[in-house]
């Protein structure tokens, strides 16, 4: 994450000067009034969509899995890294914080809703996960997180504000779970050192058979191509330049995506509007373990980046994680694609030691078996041949 704050604060000042829509949290960009919710979406045969600015430089941005943080396991390190009482996740995550404090954007996936304050926090099935997580969270350099997941409903509609009430304190923005329908149309929109605008969009396979809360049907937000297109296409006229999707999607401890995540990949990496792709990269969550990545029609998709904090698990490749970087470089002219120019994955494994901590394994060199089996699963449908590389 790259400390670049003021286009935040720019917008809120508009926002404030147009009476525009309530915002997500602090510094959080003005909206547009057609949301990514909304089905009126520019046809495939219309115009580039143009963002009305010239970018020159370009970015880095990190992406990385599940932070599953109520496991007991999790739990009791982080209240042994706190020492004094209360939880301390920092230390857990001190070993990744260089690639995600490095890239210009870091995004996270947020599986499980935050408890109150004091508690009770709770593990499988029904996750409430310490508030403190978003301190860590922001403390290690996220700037986004998604946080549309299967558990998202695990405490109802009272868990998903008290979440998104956390994330907007701890100033992080997020995407995938709503408080009210105005929220659920608006993108997480983040802007990079130069300028480029970055969109970031949300949703789920499902929530465990948990129903929608009644008459909030946008509460969080479900995996439907035609939709997570229309939604893409609204960020774009709403100035983002990069699209990115982050599914929760696939079978759990699968290596291999499944038949739904090629279908819905298929179509997002199809879907064009004026020969442009609508969405620009692809970073799944949700299978607890390294899954492919691929370059599919031109665009990257991660199927899965593994957890990223996970307990004890009872298969070993449940602790094995991957955090995706990608440079994106503007185009020669406004309204055209952003180019991936690097393609990078870094292994990761959640060491339980104890204590719990996150490892680079690409910098500590620890454990070959564990690198190589990671690099398998990502490798396995030919990411190396398109140009992917391992990072550090």
């Amino acid at each position: 994450m790259n400390q670049y704050r003021p286009y935040g604060a720019a917008l809120l000042l508009i926002s404030l000067a147009t009476g525009c829509a309530a915002q997500q949290g602090p510094g959080r960009p003005a909206r547009p009034a057609s949301g990514p919710g909304d089905h009126a979406s520019a046809p495939a045969t219309a115009a580039p969509q143009h963002s009305g600015h010239r970018v020159s430089q370009g970015f880095t941005l990190a992406a990385s899995g599940d932070v599953i943080a109520s496991y007991p396991s999790v739990l009791e390190t982080a209240r042994q890294d706190a020492g004094d009482g209360g939880y301390d996740y920092r230390p857990i995550l001190a070993g990744v914080k260089p690639v995600i404090e490095g890239a210009d954007l870091a995004i996270c996936h947020l599986e499980t809703p935050f408890g109150p304050d004091g508690g009770p926090f709770t593990g499988y099935p029904a996750f409430k996960a310490p508030p403190q997580v978003a301190d860590a969270l922001k403390a290690t350099g996220y700037d986004s997180c998604s946080t549309a997941s299967n558990h998202t409903l695990d405490d109802g509609a009272e868990g998903v504000r008290r979440t998104l009430d956390r994330l907007d304190r701890a100033g992080i923005k997020h995407t995938g779970s709503a408080r009210d329908a105005a929220e659920a149309r608006r993108p997480a929109l983040l802007k990079a050192p130069g300028g480029a605008r970055v969109a970031q969009l949300s949703y789920t396979y499902g929530t465990n058979g948990v129903p929608q809360p009644q008459g909030k049907p946008w509460t969080v937000g479900v995996i439907d191509a035609e939709k997570i297109v229309a939604d893409a296409r609204a960020a774009r006229r709403a100035g983002a330049d990069v699209v990115v999707v982050s599914p929760h999607w696939g079978t759990e401890y699968q290596t291999e995506p499944d038949e739904q995540q090629l279908k819905v990949a298929k179509a997002l990496t199809e879907a064009k509007t004026g020969g442009r792709p609508d969405i620009d990269l692809v970073v799944g969550t949700h299978a607890h373990t390294p899954q492919p990545y691929e370059k599919l029609n031109g665009t990257w998709v991660v199927y899965g980046m593994g957890d990223q904090i996970a307990g004890i698990m009872e298969k070993p490749r449940g602790n094995w994680g991957t955090i995706a970087r990608f440079r994106f470089e503007p185009p020669a002219k406004d309204g055209q694609r952003w180019r991936v120019t690097k393609a990078e994955y870094i292994p990761q494994l959640s060491a339980h030691g104890p204590p719990l901590r996150m490892v680079n394994l690409a910098a500590t060199g620890d454990r070959p078996d564990v690198r190589e089996g990671i690099r398998e699963a990502v490798l396995g449908r030919g990411a190396e041949g398109a140009g992917l590389t391992m990072g550090r």
